[in-house]
């Protein structure tokens, strides 16, 4: 890997760029691609194709104040009620729209906190859901856990609906960076909601880690590292703090000058990819660790690793239908975004409108483009072959090359079929990214590449 120094020299730490979830980014949606977009696309679905499924769940007991996310606190269960019953009647709205019964192959549901829902409302959803699309006994179903808000009942109500893997928030064990972010969360409180999912034959466990949040140190972000590796997760994802609180108000309760600076969240990082390879997960990608039997894993060693909305998927599908309040909707013509905002989203729902409110129809070369920019931050490499491109082709990538080249001279290898990175030159692989990328979004608060 490139030292610290080399990447600075290269400006890779004064830079924000997309993160790459979709190309185009999603601050390039616009106004004029909303519900009659979203209706044509729900019609030209395929029955004999399976999709993928997100809901988003945007209550939270309590908000952490790292968090960027579109939620949103309450106090008792009588709005997350009235929310499902607004996903009910998206729901219907959607059955209307399809032109018949979809097959699931994935499903995730996030948030927010979907565990803020009792049993009875998990079994409620899970069941408004199989009125309109069918599951197969393998539908891998995800979802996002807060160990402080899960007990027994719960589990067995997830497993009962069919979720196969829990992910669950960690961020750091450190109390002096959970008291600095507005999560108290302990190693105990963690370590038996993971006793209660494999109890209840959750077979997948995904954890999720922040490096960069105030007051983290090597030491303490070592400490968690080695309580976390001994829960024995399947899956880690790795997530560097994006300090955005112009854009997340809540981030301004915490102070800037306990962030650590550019080289120790260098440090934080190349700490945690030790560790966690040393105990024998599989780096992925920018961000994601993995046993080397996991399924993501094995799709990163054989080509078949994807992006989307979530970070790193192993889905394969080519529709992502989004439910709830500020989902997004990735169908073959585009995407499609939710109203944000639960209020107005409840509204046109109980007026009978779809909820889209924002999107974008992709043009030929968008796709051609995802794909070189996925097949970078997934493989590190841009297979031509897999691309078959045509003259046409090749000169609206020619740009990007050259940039590439040029970024990476002596860190690429290249024959007739295929351009790949060397491992030193992977920390740059969203500025390589976004060299692809035409779109010029202004006042735009990306997250840092590093």
């Amino acid at each position: 890997m490139l030292s610290f120094d080399d990447l600075k020299a290269r400006g890779l730490f004064d830079e924000r760029l997309p993160r790459y979830t979709s190309y185009p980014p999603a601050p390039a949606f616009h106004d004029g691609m909303g519900a009659a977009f979203q209706a044509e696309a729900l019609a030209a679905l395929d029955p004999g194709e399976p999709i993928s499924l997100y809901l988003h769940i945007p209550f939270c007991e309590r908000l952490c104040w790292f968090c960027a996310c579109r939620t949103q606190g309450v106090r008792s269960i009588a709005p997350v009620e009235h929310y499902i019953g607004t996903l009910e009647a998206e729901l219907a709205l959607i059955k209307d729209h399809l032109p018949g019964r979809i097959r699931v192959g994935q499903m995730h549901w996030g948030g927010g906190t979907p565990t803020i829902l009792p049993p009875a409302l998990i079994t409620r959803l899970r069941n408004a859901l199989g009125t309109v699309f069918d599951f197969d006994p393998d539908t891998e179903f995800s979802v996002e856990i807060d160990p402080t808000l899960v007990d027994a009942d719960k589990v067995v109500a997830l497993r009962e609906a069919g979720m196969t893997r829990a992910s669950i928030g960690v961020q750091d064990f450190a109390e002096v960076v959970q008291n600095c972010i507005g999560r108290l969360q302990s190693f105990e409180q963690t370590r038996d909601a993971v006793d209660l999912l494999r109890a209840a034959g959750i077979g997948s466990l995904n954890i999720d880690l922040v490096y960069g949040l105030p007051f983290q140190s090597i030491t303490g972000f070592g400490k968690t590292l080695d309580q976390v590796c001994a829960l024995d997760p399947d899956r880690i994802a790795l997530f560097g703090y994006a300090h955005v609180p112009h854009m997340a108000q809540r981030q301004k309760l915490i102070p800037e000058a306990a962030l650590p600076d550019d080289r120790a969240r260098f440090a934080l990082f190349n700490k945690a990819t030790e560790m966690l390879t040393a105990h024998g997960l599989a780096p992925i990608g920018i961000d994601h660790f993995a046993k080397p039997g996991d399924s993501m894993a094995q799709a990163a060693r054989t080509g078949h690793l994807r992006r989307n909305f979530q970070g790193y998927t192993v889905d394969g599908c080519e529709t992502l239908l989004g439910l709830g309040a500020s989902s997004i909707s990735k169908f073959r013509d585009g995407f499609v975004q939710n109203t944000a905002q639960t209020g107005p989203y409840t509204k046109l729902i109980k007026d009978g409108s779809l909820a889209g409110a924002r999107g974008y129809r992709l043009t030929e070369e968008d796709r051609l483009r995802s794909r070189v920019i996925e097949m970078l931050m997934c493989d590190y490499a841009i297979d031509f072959e897999e691309l078959a491109l045509s003259a046409a082709d090749m000169a609206l990538l020619a740009p990007g090359l050259a940039a590439l080249r040029a970024e990476c001279r002596g860190l690429i290898t290249e024959s007739p079929g295929r351009l790949s990175l060397s491992p030193e030159a992977r920390p740059l692989v969203r500025r390589l990214a976004h060299f692809f990328d035409t779109f010029t979004l202004q006042n735009v608060g990306f997250s840092r590449v590093s």
